[in-house]
């Protein structure tokens, strides 16, 4: 059955970076906001990194306006049995093209992943923006410790 992605991006005009994850976790669905998994590292990275509590999806929001960083994700609707992005399927993308024009003061795109950055080549690779693959913060992604992931993310987004 295919899903559609359920939540808007968090942006506006002053946004300078977009991070773009795959499509929402089912518990991302559950809860109705971004990188939702209990165990999901992508609000500890950031909170560590600018030294902010992030108890709410408000307190969320608010800090990625304040930081100029804009949250997406790279698909609009696919099929799936699970969370994990390999079982994704009949991949439709979000209209980065038009995101992109609207926003004109992004000015890179960061990956939460391998499987966004496919996505993104396969069809936004003509876009001339300058492009990033991070770590992924998804408790599947064990081969980095969270101190090296958090590293990376601090390098590219204290500019």
């Amino acid at each position: 059955m295919k899903e559609i992605h359920p939540f808007d991006p968090i942006i506006d005009e002053h946004s300078k970076v977009l991070i773009l994850g795959t499509f929402p976790s089912l518990d991302s669905f559950k809860y109705q906001f971004y990188y939702a998994h209990k165990r999901n590292q992508f609000w500890k990275i950031l909170s560590s990194i600018f030294g902010e509590k992030l108890e709410s999806d408000k307190a969320k929001t608010l800090f990625l306006l304040k930081q100029h960083i804009a949250l997406w994700d790279i698909i609009r609707s696919c099929e799936r049995k699970n969370s994990s992005d390999s079982n994704l399927k009949n991949i439709e993308p979000q209209a980065i093209n038009i995101l992109l024009q609207t926003y004109p003061n992004i000015k890179k795109i960061f990956f939460t992943g391998k499987k966004a950055q496919q996505i993104y080549m396969k069809y936004f690779k003509q876009l001339p923006i300058e492009v990033q693959l991070l770590p992924s913060p998804s408790p599947a992604y064990a081969a980095m410790r969270f101190e090296e992931k958090r590293e990376i993310y601090k390098r590219v987004l204290l500019y």
